[in-house]
Formats: structure tokens, sequence, C-alpha cells
């Protein structure tokens, strides 16, 4: 996947929504609000930092090269995914799916209702 395919992704989950409030080159894209995925812009080695688990960060990890603790964030709850022939498409949508699920679980009962 490249920049624009990992925002078109992003952007097709319900409710989401993209901002530049960091800088003019870091794409966030929220859910109702809360931050779920960043795109660095200017990287020519395309990634996305993505909210994870703490268990599930640091099993990613292990097992595969690709997958780090995001440097900007707390390292037990964000991973920077480098898009790269061991990270499928279908792993790199359930991981993008996986950090928008956890940011809804954690709406108030009423936001999460309007995004079903």
């Amino acid at each position: 996947m490249n920049v624009e395919e990992l925002r078109e992704y992003c952007l097709s989950l319900k409710g989401t929504t993209e901002h530049f409030p960091f800088d003019e080159v870091t794409l966030v894209i929220k859910v109702q609000e809360k931050m779920f995925a960043l795109i660095p812009l200017d990287n020519p080695e395309t990634q996305i930092t993505l909210k994870c688990d703490p268990e599930r960060a640091i099993a990613l990890r292990e097992d595969y090269s690709a997958i780090v603790p995001a440097w900007h964030f707390n390292k037990k709850h964000w991973n920077s995914v480098k898009i790269d022939p061991s990270i499928s498409h279908s792993l790199l949508c359930e991981l993008i799916e996986h950090s928008y699920n956890l940011v809804v679980a954690g709406l108030p009962k009423k936001l999460r209702e309007e995004l079903e």
C-alpha cells in the first residue's frame, strides 16, 4: 500500500476524519476526535503508526521486523508499521481495523452508538 491507499482505507472506516495537528507532513486519522492512526507524508519509507493493546503490540514486534515501537507515543500502546513485503495487505488492513476498534471501544456509549 502507498500513502494514498493507507489514507483512503483509514477514511473508509465509519466516522473517521483527517487532520494536520502536528505539522504539514503528518496526517492524523481520528474517529470521534480520538486519534487512531498517523501517516507521515514526508517519509520516503512508507509507514503508518497505529494504536495497539500492549500485549498485542509486543507480540507483533516479535513476529515482524517491520513493526517497531512508535517513538512519539507511549511505546507500549503504539506501533509504527513499515510497509514492506513482510506485511501483507490483509495484515495491514487488520492492524488498522484493530486500532480503530480499540479507540471506538474506549468511546462513551453515545459516541459508539453513533458509529453503528
